[in-house]
């Protein structure tokens, strides 16, 4: 069965977000992610880590003003100090708690720029930060996300994002594969696992439709655990998802040991 962890941006919001690392751990996860921690202080993230005993399997780079709608910085031309900062900073954040994974999130592109341009800089800018990342064994992931629920995202499939990860040429630039998002975008998830399994850095997982827990949609998670362990994936699978009635009433799903 996959290591499951718990992506603290959207489950166990019934917490403040400093004490979901708590509130993960009670419900038996050993592993968190998260889409940005640093409204934490680097040390503090690590002493709660510590305590809680949970690893902290991935955050994102700095993605710009979330609030305002930037989705990512790094396929943009005009941002590129901004985006070298953010990487310092993520440096920070990853040798404090000993996290091995940081996605990369490309970002809305913007209107009037070719799209080779802004492959163009997204690949220079991924080189940056996998040569700062690879001296502390970091895989910098980057991931495709669906055009419905985030339109005008540079990245919405596999195959393109594999292709830029080969422009770039890093080897610690890998996939990270979001079932749902996938689903949404092309399918065929299981196949798509298995020849790209080399190429995976990270599995997210969310059924479809709704984003909501493994169970409430069309996804066959049960097949797809077991699929996972078939064709070899020992890296960790995040439940990133929006709990439909509730964090802990929604994760029977959850295989116990």
């Amino acid at each position: 069965m996959p290591r499951f962890c718990a992506n603290l941006s959207l489950l166990f919001t019934e917490h403040p977000f400093a004490e979901r690392w708590a509130a993960a751990a009670r419900a038996g996860f050993t592993g968190v992610e998260c889409h940005f921690p640093y409204e934490i202080p680097a040390q503090r993230l690590a002493e709660m880590l510590a305590e809680h005993r949970l690893e902290q399997v991935l955050f994102n780079l700095p993605a710009g003003d979330w609030a305002a709608g930037e989705r990512g910085l790094a396929c943009l031309p005009d941002r590129r100090r901004e985006f070298e900062d953010g990487v310092a900073l993520a440096l920070d954040y990853a040798r404090a708690t000993a996290c091995r994974r940081i996605n990369c999130l490309a970002g809305i592109a913007p209107a009037g720029v070719p799209r080779e341009r802004l492959l163009d800089v997204m690949a220079d800018n991924l080189r940056l930060a996998a040569r700062a990342f690879a001296p502390l064994g970091i895989d910098l992931l980057v991931e495709p996300i669906n055009s419905r629920d985030m339109p005008g995202f540079l990245l919405n499939r596999s195959a393109e994002t594999l292709a830029l990860i080969e422009r770039v040429g890093e080897a610690n630039v890998k996939l990270q594969y979001d079932v749902y998002h996938m689903q949404i975008m092309e399918g065929d998830l299981a196949l798509t696992l298995q020849r790209e399994l080399p190429r995976i850095g990270h599995v997210q997982i969310a059924d479809n439709p709704g984003r909501h827990e493994p169970g409430t949609g069309e996804i066959n998670f049960p097949f797809l655990f077991d699929w996972l362990d078939r064709i070899g994936y020992a890296g960790w699978v995040s439940a990133e998802y929006l709990p439909a009635a509730g964090t802990l009433a929604g994760l029977g799903w959850l295989p116990r040991a």
